[in-house]
């Protein structure tokens, strides 16, 4: 059996997305078929409209979800339907070389569903990240469906698919920060605001947000932030800098991604320090740093997939902090818009003028 569905389809490069109708078949052996509650915005399924991942169109776009199993495929044992769950594009095979050291966090084979959700004409349509959740239903890889607590609002929940995971999860995971730290975050949208989080729960006793916008820095002070820093009024090393003593901070995160902002994290973190990037660069891009500076400032110069994230372990724990009031996830929910309103949303998001839009049902 196929269902009918209704869903925000990217066909052309840069081209407005378009609500559609398409085909999402029943579950086969190891897929699940979820029924989407809520999806956020997020810049990535910009990057797919622009044609800035691949040129796979149509693209059905969305994939920072989360939503209730309706049915699942043969061989499925760890979701059944009724599950509330927490959608993710990182399904661990368990197998590869990565899993059988134990770094399942770092599986280099990870996978989607096998069939293809189509347009109603028969052309397949390219999920984003292997999800496509801007739609009623989408049908994964049960793997990607990640149980959490039912009592957790979706729209909220679903952020952890991508955006907030990534930023928490540079933090805690690939930084490591720890109580008493100091922390640097550089870019103060969704995934900066989220390390800032991340620190905050972690116990960093300073902690540093730095922007060009003085309406993400006031995001970044609500999120926890101790110290802002607009980079266009003040040098951001140096100001850095001065707020540890002259030293530099424990951890810094580059959260934008960009060879001038991954240069000051370099120098604005302390001797034996740690950078994180995880704002996504994009393929031109390259940074020239003088070999002896590396050498010479010692510490750990790190990249930060997804958070370095385990979904079936971090996902449950996140929310179960946030339905103990430990974490406020509620403040990245910018609006709640329809399917409709997409476009819209994205614009707004370029504008600056969201941390999140998220399409809830």
């Amino acid at each position: 059996m196929a269902h009918e569905v209704r869903a925000v389809v990217s066909r052309r490069k840069d081209a407005p997305v378009e609500i559609e109708t398409i085909i999402v078949p029943d579950p086969g052996p190891g897929e699940a078929l979820v029924d989407i509650r809520a999806c956020g915005v997020c810049h990535t399924d910009l990057h797919y409209r622009q044609g800035g991942i691949s040129d796979d169109f149509p693209f059905l776009l969305g994939h920072e979800a989360a939503g209730v199993v309706e049915a699942v495929g043969a061989g499925v044992s760890g979701v059944a339907p009724g599950d509330f769950v927490v959608l993710n594009w990182r399904a661990v095979c368990g197998e590869c070389r990565a899993c059988r050291r134990g770094r399942l966090q770092y599986c280099f084979d990870t996978h989607n569903a096998t069939q293809k959700m189509t347009l109603r004409d028969g052309t397949e349509l390219s999920p984003a990240l292997g999800i496509g959740a801007f739609a009623e239903k989408t049908l994964v890889a049960a793997g990607q469906c990640t149980k959490v607590d039912a009592a957790a609002d979706p729209a909220v929940a679903g952020l952890l698919g991508c955006g907030v995971m990534a930023g928490i999860g540079a933090a805690i995971n690939t930084g490591g920060v720890t109580r008493g730290d100091s922390v640097a975050v550089i870019g103060c949208g969704g995934v900066g605001d989220a390390a800032i989080a991340g620190a905050r729960l972690a116990g960093a006793a300073t902690i540093i947000a730095v922007d060009v916008d003085d309406r993400k820095l006031q995001w970044a002070a609500d999120m926890g932030a101790t110290h802002t820093v607009n980079s266009r009024e003040r040098a951001p090393v140096d100001a850095i800098r001065g707020l540890t003593g002259g030293n530099g901070a424990d951890v810094v995160i580059d959260a934008v991604g960009r060879p001038e902002t991954y240069r000051q994290a370099f120098y604005a973190r302390d001797l034996a320090g740690t950078v994180v990037l995880v704002g996504v660069p994009t393929p031109e891009m390259s940074i020239d740093l003088p070999l002896l500076d590396v050498f010479g400032r010692g510490g750990a110069l790190k990249s930060s997939w997804y958070g370095d994230c385990l979904p079936s372990r971090d996902f449950p724990m996140l929310i179960d902090l946030y339905l103990q009031g430990r974490l406020d996830l509620d403040k990245f929910v910018s609006e709640r818009i329809a399917l409709d309103d997409v476009e819209e949303a994205f614009a707004k998001m370029h504008r600056g003028e969201v941390l999140r839009s998220v399409v809830v049902r």
